[in-house]
């Protein structure tokens, strides 16, 4: 049986965010342990993303855009736009800290923003692997177009292809995009699925869909989507995680004594520093 679950929406000001996964009846899709849909918006003159820095263990952080651009800092020196189709992975492992802005340049007015940010949690003998980041421009991913369907694979496989981003475990992640009246089969091949209507009327098997919802088909079923309207949507899930895993704001490990050290390691600047930052976001109280 099809289950559909709405997110839960964020108003952090500037930006609405929904967030899809962890939820009651979905803790975890395959890996992806944290699913947010960022936007649509259009920013005012002077305003645009500026997520400070902040510490992740455990985890690896994908970002994908339909619309803007953000750019990405960390304590590796990273320094990275990314811009509607491309995509940054960055492995967290035992630890790393980034920031999340819109370029100074871009911030004159009008400024769109839209698009999801996912965490997809390390297997055990990974989650204390060497932090590295990746960025894969949008002719670098591979997509297939049939009869008004657009599949871009941002990582793992799907519809016999293979995304050349780096995973550590079987991993679905796909961006579609449909006109109207366009359809197209929901890859099967994975234990774990999910799909997110980021836009537009849907419909799943005939069943309608509404937007900015979470769909968990059927495990194992051929489910087919069909757009009654212009839809966006990401399909995701894979592997089912190996072992539980605890999360604690950007936490993320299958051991509680790990996080606690985490905690305490953000405390003591021990997760290094951000080229071209002096701003951190401070260890929560609770």
């Amino acid at each position: 049986m099809t289950t559909i679950i709405a997110p839960r929406e964020h108003d952090i000001g500037n930006l609405v965010v929904r967030r899809a996964v962890p939820t009651l009846q979905a803790r975890s899709v395959g890996p992806f342990v944290f699913v947010d849909h960022m936007g649509p918006a259009i920013f005012e003159p002077g305003v645009g993303i500026d997520v400070r820095p902040h510490p992740h263990i455990g985890l690896a952080t994908v970002t994908y855009l339909w619309a803007g651009t953000i750019r990405h800092r960390d304590t590796l020196g990273s320094l990275q736009d990314i811009n509607p189709g491309d995509v940054n992975w960055m492995t967290a492992g035992r630890g790393i800290a980034h920031s999340e802005r819109t370029p100074g340049d871009l911030r004159g007015g009008g400024q769109p923003v839209h698009g999801m940010q996912t965490w997809v949690a390390l297997p055990k003998p990974h989650e204390e692997a060497t932090p590295e980041f990746h960025h894969h421009a949008a002719a670098t991913l591979p997509q297939f177009v049939r009869k008004g369907a657009t599949a871009r694979i941002i990582a793992g496989t799907a519809y016999g292809d293979a995304s050349p981003v780096r995973v550590y475990t079987d991993t679905l992640n796909v961006a579609l995009d449909l006109e109207p009246d366009a359809e197209i089969a929901i890859d099967a091949t994975h234990p774990e699925r999910a799909i997110y209507i980021l836009e537009g009327e849907a419909q799943l098997d005939g069943a309608d869909i509404p937007a900015r919802h979470l769909i968990l088909p059927d495990r194992g079923s051929p489910a087919v989507l069909r757009a009654k309207t212009p839809i966006k949507a990401i399909l995701f899930g894979g592997e089912p995680l190996d072992a539980p895993r605890h999360m604690w704001w950007n936490f993320v490990s299958s051991s509680k004594e790990r996080i606690e050290q985490a905690k305490e390691d953000w405390l003591e600047g021990r997760f290094g520093t951000i080229p071209g930052e002096t701003e951190f976001i401070p260890l929560p109280e609770k």
